[in-house]
């Protein structure tokens, strides 16, 4: 049996497309690529430019929504400025009117003046020195009654206002009163949570030396008894000990008896 052929034939790559020959025209070359039209520099300095300015239907569309822009823009402020001028029209209307009032019962108020005084004017011509004591005794009373209210108002004012200090003063007597009894109260009931925290904590830690103190006992009680049974365990074992050395010795003794026994009888 001999070994199997496992060889392939190799081919050259460039070779076996030498020996096909030319191959067929599917499609472009590289040499049609590179002998491609092409535009020359004057060609290409123009398409820049009209990059550069871009389409002229762009900036039309542009300019008139600006003009549309503007056009609303004036309309409002046309509407708002109206507003404006209305509201202050209106304004200037009412302060014209108010004024206008003012002036009609101002010229009412002094014609009224005027024909009193015109009035008392002539008929004090003829009663001058008749109603002059008079008037300049009713002067008199009236100064003096107008005096004796002022007084009046003066008093009633100055006892209100020491009412008004004396209650004052009473309600911050009382104002300081509660606050020194509430901080009274307070101190006390801090006093007592201070205590109550100070007994819990004793009874705590009382507590737990208690239980300390018991688990130390216990512990030691558990110590004593397993040293107690680890006695027991040795003595019992050196007794058996003892126990087993004691028949190994009979034994051995009863041997030696019987061995001589033997020996006398023969």
């Amino acid at each position: 049996m001999g070994k199997r052929d496992n060889r392939v034939a190799y081919i050259n790559p460039i070779a076996a497309s030498r020996a096909r020959g030319p191959a067929s025209n599917a499609g472009p070359s590289i040499q049609d690529y590179l002998s491609r039209p092409r535009p020359t520099w004057e060609e290409l300095k123009e398409q820049l430019e009209k990059k550069k300015k871009g389409s002229r239907t762009l900036a039309d569309f542009e300019d008139k929504l600006n003009l549309k822009w503007r056009k609303e823009l004036a309309k409002n402020r046309e509407k708002l400025l109206a507003g404006i001028d209305k509201e202050k029209e209106k304004k200037m209307t009412d302060k014209e009117k108010e004024e206008k009032k003012e002036k009609k019962e101002k010229k009412k108020k002094e014609k009224k003046k005027s024909n009193r005084h015109s009035s008392s004017s002539s008929s004090s011509s003829s009663s001058d020195s008749s109603s002059s004591s008079v008037s300049e005794s009713e002067d008199e009373d009236e100064k003096k009654s107008v005096k004796k209210k002022r007084k009046r108002k003066k008093l009633t004012a100055r006892k209100a206002s020491d009412s008004s200090e004396e209650e004052s003063e009473a309600d911050i007597k009382k104002k300081k009163k509660r606050i020194k009894e509430e901080g009274d109260k307070d101190k006390d009931d801090k006093s007592r949570r201070r205590r109550r925290k100070l007994e819990r904590s004793y009874k705590d830690s009382s507590s737990e030396s208690s239980a300390e103190s018991e688990g130390e006992e216990a512990t030691e009680a558990k110590k004593k008894k397993r040293s107690s049974e680890e006695r027991e365990k040795i003595t019992d074992k050196s007794k058996k000990k003892r126990k087993k050395k004691h028949k190994k010795h009979g034994r051995k003794k009863k041997k030696k008896a019987a061995s001589q026994s033997d020996l006398e009888l023969d």
